[in-house]
């Protein structure tokens, strides 16, 4: 068995290990939980009626990894119910593969068992909580913070924490404030992320004014919180990208319909599995609460929706794999709210 990542937080690399695994079954448990130090007893019984779902229907199978993983479902469980939790958590095992995601989204209580893991919610919550910068301003010093989803480090590299010189040598806080900004503009340019501003509201008010770098400010979050421990700053940074992320969803349906103005959307989850095959995929729109069963055909092209889930040749869920096949090939995913889209599911061409 391959070296166990330690549990964490949904990230972009995190993703990208998982959707590369190719081995039948990749079993993915996906439960919504309390935040807690440790997980609570609700969310222990939930994930435990999970497991043995997935047991029972892969006792249905003659498979030569099936007792490896049964046994590494059991280890993983053992361990994710000992841990701490955020709004849900995933459960990802294969033969060769364990790992445990913590996610800061709710999601739908499920079981998954197919040639892939399920990793449409750690897709969606990287688009609830992207990679973000986030900038602490002070009259006399600022902080530049790299984020992915809950978690602030120190953006490595970028020249901060930066300090005002002494008032007595000179410097006002404008001239501090556009060295800020040109310290900023530099770590943009090389890692482009949304932004942040955290501050008194005189203070941010005063940098939005003069700073040539907030071109993609997903919001401010106002009050003395520059020193406040991260852990009161990152909910209220997540009310700030939700915010800024459901703004891009106007976004991506007006980018919808200038495409489909030149014949090149396709609707419905059938239209675009093919498409995004055959073609080159820009953006792929998807209701949130879309969830699509079926069977593939041999070449791979064509979706007959399937009643049997449990069945061994049903993928559960359609979307998941189409997710991962729009972005594999180049193509950017925008989750809409259910009722967002005529057929559910609409791609872009390029």
């Amino acid at each position: 068995m391959t070296a166990r990542i330690r549990p964490g937080v949904v990230s972009p690399a995190r993703v990208m290990a998982l959707q590369a695994v190719r081995a039948y079954p990749s079993v993915s448990l996906l439960a919504t939980t309390s935040p807690a130090a440790r997980m609570g007893s609700d969310d222990v019984r939930t994930l435990r009626r999970l497991a043995a779902s997935a047991t029972a229907r892969l006792a249905t199978e003659d498979l030569p990894e099936r007792a490896d993983v049964v046994r590494g479902l059991e280890r993983t469980l053992a361990e994710a119910t000992h841990g701490p939790t955020d709004e849900a958590i995933g459960l990802f095992v294969s033969a060769a593969t364990r790992e445990i995601v913590r996610l800061p989204v709710p999601v739908t209580d499920r079981v998954v068992i197919d040639p892939t893991f399920a990793t449409r919610d750690l897709v969606r919550s990287l688009h609830r909580t992207p990679r973000h910068v986030v900038l602490l301003l002070a009259e006399r010093e600022a902080r530049l913070l790299d984020g992915v989803g809950d978690l602030l480090t120190p953006a490595a590299g970028s020249g901060f924490p930066m300090r005002a010189p002494d008032r007595d040598a000179g410097g006002s806080t404008e001239s501090f404030l556009r060295e800020v900004d040109r310290a900023l503009g530099t770590h943009l340019r090389l890692h482009p992320a949304p932004l942040v501003l955290v501050g008194a509201e005189r203070t941010v008010a005063q940098f939005r004014q003069l700073s040539r770098n907030t071109g993609r400010l997903a919001g401010t979050v106002s009050g003395a919180l520059t020193t406040a421990p991260l852990t009161r700053l990152t909910p209220r940074i997540r009310l700030v990208l939700e915010r800024y992320l459901f703004s891009r969803q106007q976004d991506a349906l007006d980018l919808l319909e200038r495409r489909r103005s030149r014949g090149r959307v396709v609707d419905g989850i059938a239209s675009a599995w093919l498409a995004a095959r055959a073609e080159r995929p820009e953006v792929l729109a998807v209701e949130e609460g879309f969830v699509f069963p079926a069977r593939i055909s041999e070449d791979g092209d064509l979706l007959t929706p399937a009643d049997d889930v449990e069945h061994p040749d049903v993928i559960d869920d359609a979307v998941d794999e189409l997710i991962e096949t729009v972005l594999l090939r180049g193509g950017w995913v925008a989750f809409l709210v259910d009722g967002a889209l005529p057929d559910r599911v609409a791609l872009a061409v390029r």
